[in-house]
Order: structure tokens, then sequence, then C-alpha cells
């Protein structure tokens, strides 16, 4: 338990600056490093990004937005004075891990292996713990999601979520590929035979680009999310 006279947080969003006042107002010190929170204030982009820049930091969630799946339908006034007395529980969420050419990045949402050039299709093959599931797959790519996750780009594909394991969901295949979803501990393997290709990873500006031959491999992340939730 945090002690609750000495409660350091820092601000993150385009319009953080609004929300200080109301911060110091319930009692919180707003710092700029060595944080025990972080406010996320805006919506579901911004939570993303804030757990790009401070991850595993406990996020509190402000709205500024009309989309934050995660934030309270209290104001942001009861979520700070709740949290700022205790009153709340941490919720964790998983994330996934990828890796291509020597370089790792990990998501909240969702990883996404994407054609760079949106006139051309990829090719590409994909494995689950070493077992083929598809050999010579054509289309723009494939997404990689969380539960979190399913509820975004991956349900605009497949028209469904879901709340346990990982889910792959084939985009704008020339043959029809069922969504699929896996166990979390699960292993995606995916090469590229006719490329370029470009791998995402949540809204982060980084990016991945891949060429005939390049192997990516998507796993569970050892770290979480985590979101303070309000009681």
């Amino acid at each position: 338990m945090y002690n609750y006279r000495h409660v350091k947080i820092l601000l993150f969003g385009n319009n953080s600056s609004v929300i200080e006042p109301l911060t110091k107002e319930a009692g919180f010190e707003v710092v700029d490093k060595n944080p025990e929170f972080v406010v996320s204030f805006g919506g579901d982009g911004t939570h993303l990004k804030s757990e790009h820049a401070w991850p595993e930091i406990p996020k509190i969630l402000l709205k500024d937005s009309l989309i934050c799946k995660k934030c309270s339908p209290l104001t942001n006034k009861e979520v700070l004075e709740r949290i700022r007395n205790g009153k709340y529980a941490t919720e964790e969420l998983m994330k996934l891990e990828v890796a291509a050419n020597g370089k790792t990045m990990t998501a909240v949402n969702d990883i996404i292996v994407h054609n760079k050039d949106p006139r051309h299709a990829i090719r590409y093959s994909l494995s689950v713990n070493e077992r083929t599931l598809g050999e010579a797959i054509i289309g723009d790519g494939v997404v990689i999601a969380t539960p979190f996750g399913s509820t975004a780009y991956y349900r605009s594909i497949t028209d469904s979520s879901f709340e346990l394991g990982i889910g792959l969901a084939f985009n704008n295949s020339t043959e029809q590929s069922d969504h699929i979803v896996l166990k979390e501990d699960s292993v995606v393997k995916i090469k590229i035979m006719r490329g370029p290709a470009i791998v995402y990873a949540d809204n982060q500006e980084k990016e991945i680009v891949l060429e005939k031959d390049d192997e990516v491999i998507i796993r569970k992340s050892k770290d979480k999310a985590r979101i303070v939730v309000p009681e």
C-alpha cells in the first residue's frame, strides 16, 4: 500500500496540463520522473502511448476523449479522489512481444504484420508452436491481438472479440481464412515469402521492415500493463 500523503504521479497526454490543478486538488504530487502512477489523460490511443513510454507503471485513466474503453464512468474528480483515498484495485493486462531482424517491440493491443505497399499483397507462411497453419497465405497481412486488443482492429476484421488467449485475424486474404483464438502461451512464427512488409506494435511510431525470407516471432510478453480501477 502506498503512502497516500505523498503519492507521486506523472501526467501524460497532449492536454495533460488541463488536468494538473485537479490532481493537485485531490492531493497528488506531480513529478516528471520516478512516478508511482502515470495519469493517462485522453483516450485509448493515449493509454497505449503512455504504456509504451512508461511500461508497467500503473496507469490512472482519465477521459479526455469519446473513446476510452477502460476509463471509469465516474467523473475525473471522483476517480482521483477514490484512488487518493486507497479505494482502487489494479487490473493487469496481457502484453505481446514481437521479435524480428534483431529488434523487439511489445504491445497492449496488437501486433500487425502488413504489406508495406498497399498496392501489392504479401505472401507469407504462418505456424503456431512449430505447426504450420498456412504455407503460402496471400493478402494484406495478419493481426495478432490480446484480449484487450480484440475489440480494436481484430474486431473490425472478424466482427468478434475474445476474453482469453491470443487472436489471429487474417487481413484481406485472397482465400477465405477464418480467425483463430490460440492459447496464450502459443508462439506464432511468420515467414515472409514475398514482401516488403512492416511490423507495427499498437500505435507506436517505431516499425520493423521485412523483406523476403525474414521471420517474425510473436509470443506473450513477460511484462504486463497495469490499470488502476477506482472502487
